[in-house]
């Protein structure tokens, strides 16, 4: 597009009321709402080959049939696109995907290409639109698409019919949808998918047809929409045996028959999360709160998918003790979801505010003793960030790379929550949550960046206050590495009891005055990471008798011995690491693991070795993608 081209198309922003810092070119789907496009330079995503100056996508509808044989996503994809004035293309992204055809609204062939990409963002796919402002492409996915992931009836929980899921955060979507799959450019969408009977489809959106409708023999249409603009990664599908049971008047579980008791039971709280939610930062927007408990393969925690958050079934512990992941994904629906980070570079904005967000509900609905010992955690897990990378490396900004795979959690999750827990205490917890309530507000469904984050902090909160804007260091805490000297730090006496425990057993190696059985999963969590991390096998015999360690139901527990035991070439902890390893894939647990075994040279790599050639074809490409780099150097 030609200069005076690009002029004009601003001063038609500037004209119709668009911020000086927003690009909205002209309306193709007046009856939609449509997000605003961040036109600033920290709001361009290297990570897309998309250029919404030119023209963007608005509306995504998909017509597209499982093939679970085949392993392929197959039908069409119609475009809403907004364009500017005298613009003839729109670039989308896309990453294995098969084009038939790509037609206007009419029906009339548009010419297409797909240009040089590489092999992480895949390529661009280039469509000559002229006038069109709707386009329809008729595609399939490829077989390996890294977004989804097709199981089997033997990798699923009741071993009766085959399952799909999928997992689109951060760059995954362009695998199964061509669109623009950048988080910046949100979209609205609907969908009808059709499957085998008897398989259910569950999709982040409104589900319009629940038990689904025919759809020629042996098969059934299920349809949804998002009528609010979305991040495109956000979009989600699972399909499989599944059944669904009410938790409250907003909220419910879908998951396989098999599962659904130990889930429900889990997830009794759910309704009441959501209303501590609303209490502190504002309604719910997104109608209903469901929840789906997948199959063990999902390679993360948890995904705060709108409307139906996906869950992994290692948060059942049948204790309700790890339900903050439930938090922390109820509260994307603020941050994260409502206010999406425009760039992957800014990451923390979504995880930070959430990780922050999920110890308030926590402290909300089980108490102060609870969220101050998982803010404790939370704070070694920043520490041990630091160690690794180097307090002062690049990496330990906020504000970091733009390839999201290269952030660690310990400073996206962690150091982020610690920034907002800093700024509650500096001005006071009232006025932290008025102004925090009113950001959601103002930014709700529109894409946000660090630098139109602390403008608008310096805005709302700080108001030209010098002294306040000294004490909370805000460009320090977001553009520079290592930690400011205002950070707010726990309080020692939260796992005061604990550490002694510690020093105590470190000192006489007596297991019995130890009350590990009254301990919460945090007191446990932190008594097996602060124990000496070279331990002889005498001791590890003995902690294990104690406490039954390696027999925990508890992943969080199970996988800090596991790390400790495998460690120390603790022979007994193998059986129980490889039931582990090949009974779940996620991430958080495998790619630490088989690090660890890889790093134990002649007795750990056959190990190693050995489990992942078990344990691969049950792995999400997520997982896959980083173990198969660990277990390059190991021989594997």
């Amino acid at each position: 597009m030609n200069r005076l081209i690009l002029a004009l198309f601003f001063l038609l922003a500037a004209c119709t009321g668009q911020q000086g810092d927003e690009s909205q070119p002209e309306s193709a789907s007046a009856e939609r709402q449509v997000a605003p496009i961040l036109a600033t330079p920290d709001a361009r995503d290297t990570q897309s080959f998309a250029r919404p100056e030119i023209a963007r996508v608005t509306h995504v509808a998909l017509d597209l049939a499982a093939d679970f044989a085949a392993r392929r996503m197959a039908g069409t994809a119609t475009l809403d696109i907004q364009a500017a004035q005298g613009a003839q293309e729109i670039v989308l992204d896309s990453k294995g995907l098969e084009i038939e055809s790509i037609t206007d609204a009419e029906g009339q062939a548009l010419q297409y290409a797909l240009g040089q990409g590489d092999e992480r963002r895949g390529q661009p796919l280039t469509v000559r639109i002229g006038g069109a402002r709707k386009i329809a492409i008729r595609y399939r996915s490829a077989p390996d698409a890294e977004a989804l992931q097709w199981l089997t009836p033997d990798q699923t929980a009741g071993k009766r019919h085959p399952y799909l899921l999928s997992q689109g955060q951060a760059i995954l979507n362009r695998t199964w949808i061509p669109t623009q799959d950048s988080p910046g450019i949100r979209q609205t969408w609907e969908a009808r998918i059709t499957v085998p009977e008897p398989l259910k489809v569950v999709m982040s959106g409104e589900r319009l047809t629940p038990e689904g409708e025919l759809a020629g023999e042996g098969r059934r249409a299920f349809r949804f929409q998002m009528d609010q603009p979305v991040a495109p990664y956000l979009i989600a599908i699972a399909a499989g045996d599944l059944a669904f049971r009410e938790l409250g008047p907003r909220t419910g579980v879908w998951t396989e028959p098999v599962m659904l008791d130990a889930a429900a039971r889990e997830l009794a709280d759910t309704e009441r999360m959501v209303e501590a939610a609303e209490r502190l930062y504002g309604p719910y927007r997104w109608g209903r709160y469901d929840l789906i408990v997948l199959p063990p393969s999902f390679p993360y925690g948890g995904m705060e998918n709108p409307t139906l958050t996906f869950l992994t079934p290692t948060f059942i512990a049948g204790d309700k003790s790890l339900v903050g992941l439930v938090a922390h994904e109820l509260a994307h629906s603020w941050s994260g979801n409502l206010v999406t980070n425009a760039v992957w570079s800014d990451g923390w904005l979504n995880e930070g505010f959430t990780s922050y967000f999920e110890n308030r509900i926590m402290e909300a609905l089980y108490g102060e003793r609870r969220a101050a010992q998982e803010a404790a955690l939370s704070w070694a897990d920043m520490e041990s960030a630091f160690e690794e990378l180097g307090r002062d490396s690049p990496g330990t900004r906020l504000h970091g790379s733009d390839n999201p795979d290269d952030g660690a959690s310990g400073i996206v999750y962690d150091k982020g929550a610690i920034f907002l827990r800093t700024i509650e205490r500096i001005v006071g917890r009232e006025r932290w949550d008025a102004y925090l309530r009113s950001y959601f507000d103002r930014h709700a469904f529109q894409p946000m960046t660090s630098a139109r984050f602390l403008a608008d902090l310096r805005t709302n909160l700080v108001r030209g206050d010098p002294a306040l804007e000294e004490r909370l260091q805000l460009d320090r805490w977001v553009y520079q590495p290592g930690l400011p000297d205002n950070a707010t730090r726990p309080s020692p006496q939260v796992f005061a009891a604990v550490d002694q425990s510690v020093r105590a057993y470190n000192q006489s190696g007596n297991t019995s005055g130890i009350p590990y059985s009254s301990w919460t999963t945090a007191e446990r969590l932190r008594f097996i990471n602060s124990l000496s991390r070279t331990l002889p096998r005498e001791r590890l015999d003995q902690l294990d008798r104690a406490f039954s360690l390696t027999e925990s139901t508890n992943s969080e527990v199970l996988f800090a011995w596991l790390q400790l035991a495998l460690a120390n070439r603790y022979d007994p902890a193998v059986p129980a690491a490889e039931r582990f390893l090949l009974r779940m894939g996620r991430r958080k647990f495998v790619a630490p693991l088989f690090e660890t075994l890889a790093s134990q040279g002649e007795w750990g790599r056959p190990i190693a070795r050995r489990i992942y050639a078990r344990a691969r074809p049950g792995y999400h490409s997520v997982t896959t993608g980083t173990v198969d780099e660990t277990m390059k150097g190991a021989g594997g």
